[in-house]
């Protein structure tokens, strides 16, 4: 198929129907109309607005979520316009979530639609701004004003595509593109094919621009000035993974069109038979420490996870184990850390690498330190003009290493009080589950989503 073939099907399948339509229509005036009713029982001095994808009308068929701003005047305080907008959201909404941007903000369903009530200052330009929400009800005027519906059909086919990739949204479990990003890279370059082949050439920390000017420097993978407040990156969630999957996406989807670039297959999951084979032909093992999953919402779990992985990689790299990589797996109760590392065990000693021989102080409290210790094997010596001492290892193999260091890791706030109580460390044969045939049928494939 050709880019224009592939490109008509998508379009086809994702643009809403005017039965959604009508029903997303009717669903928001409700809302609305219940909300006003609300703040008028509550005598409030504030004004509520419709925004992102339903008020621009850049939403896909059978995938939005309806998003309500309730602005106050800025003599309020924070508490308490948080206070009336989740007394607000809990009065219409069900299996509500409390959630935090800057101030709390509240999510559930009506009618089985997804609905965010978001409480914010009543803003003219971004300099007024008193909390970042702030500037979104001026971020969807400004779409509004800059979009044409050749356009919306365009942010449409953007948005599919990077859903098949999985690089859409900007939450901490992605750490992608904002559907906002989406809406200005297309109100940029106007056309989806224009973007991806301009994507194609990104250079990292590359600065994009609606308007010429002189703007603050980011440092993060892509870079794209708001332009409703140019002190800002649109782009700041994106990271450096999405960043060259999203690049990768575009060279070979410019190369060789697929309908499965924005509809991938779904993964049909080895058995644990081939999964083990796999596994066994690598020749590598694999340690996984795994601990309850904490209940935190998601922009919470997914940094912290992040950061526990990181600091289980930085450890094991410090006491010379050979780590090639370290992945997570989270389900609804657990959480699995995973490290990839090499079958045998360490060197029972290790040299220990001393100052040079011409730094006295040093040296003084280098051989203070190493003499009698129970742990050397060879006394200090000197070579190539420094010190080096021969030692014991402390510990040679990875699983005992985990199994008393990792409660000793800094993991993030709400994972230490838990993982640090209770974990278990298993092996490549413990890892070898039911639960986990999807991740390994993933990691071992080796395959992009648009491949399979």
């Amino acid at each position: 198929m050709t880019h224009i073939e592939v490109e008509k099907q998508v379009i086809k399948q994702i643009t809403p129907t005017i039965a959604y339509r009508n029903k997303v229509q009717k669903v928001t005036k409700e809302i609305w109309r219940k909300i006003e009713r609300e703040i008028k029982e509550r005598k409030l001095p504030v004004t509520v607005e419709l925004v992102g994808s339903i008020a621009k009308d850049t939403y896909l068929q059978d995938d939005m979520d309806i998003d309500f701003f309730i602005c106050f005047p800025t003599n309020h305080t924070k508490q308490i316009i948080a206070k009336y907008a989740l007394s607000i959201g809990k009065s219409l909404l069900t299996d509500t979530e409390e959630s935090y941007a800057e101030h709390p903000y509240i999510r559930g369903y009506y009618d089985n639609f997804y609905v965010e009530v978001v409480p914010c200052y009543k803003i003219e330009n971004a300099n007024q701004k008193l909390s970042a929400v702030d500037r979104t009800p001026l971020h969807t005027k400004f779409v509004i004003e800059n979009i044409t519906p050749q356009l919306k059909q365009e942010v449409r086919l953007f948005k599919q595509f990077l859903k098949g990739i999985n690089c859409y949204g900007a939450e901490a479990q992605i750490e992608g593109f904002s559907g906002y990003l989406c809406e200005i890279l297309i109100i940029k370059y106007k056309k989806f094919k224009t973007l991806l082949k301009k994507a194609s050439n990104w250079k990292l920390g590359g600065k994009i621009v609606i308007k010429k000017g002189n703007y603050p420097d980011f440092y993060t993978p892509l870079v794209f000035i708001d332009p409703v407040d140019s002190n800002r990156n649109v782009a700041s969630a994106l990271s450096m993974e999405k960043f060259d999957l999203f690049i990768k996406a575009c060279n070979q989807y410019l190369k060789k069109p697929n309908i499965t670039f924005f509809f991938p297959n779904k993964i049909k999951p080895w058995n644990l038979k081939e999964i083990r084979k796999k596994i066994k032909e690598k020749n590598y093992k694999y340690i996984s420490i795994k601990f309850s999953r904490p209940e935190i919402i998601d922009e919470n779990l997914y940094p912290q996870v992040r950061k526990a992985t990181k600091s289980v990689f930085e450890s094991c790299k410090r006491f010379d184990f050979k780590v090639y990589d370290v992945n997570y797996f989270i389900d609804k109760t657990s959480i699995f850390i995973i490290i990839k590392t090499e079958k045998k065990l360490l060197d029972k000693t290790m040299i220990h690498v001393g100052p040079p021989v011409d730094k006295l102080e040093n040296t003084e409290d280098f051989l203070k330190k190493w003499q009698n210790n129970p742990l050397i094997v060879k006394n200090p010596y000197i070579k190539d003009k420094r010190w080096y001492v021969e030692i014991k290892r402390e510990y040679r193999d990875i699983f005992d290493f985990l199994s008393k260091e990792f409660k000793n890791l800094s993991l993030g706030k709400h994972i230490d009080k838990i993982a640090k109580k209770k974990y278990i460390i298993l092996k490549t044969e413990d890892l070898i589950t039911e639960k986990l045939r999807v991740y390994w049928t993933k990691y071992l494939d080796g395959k992009m989503s648009w491949e399979r």
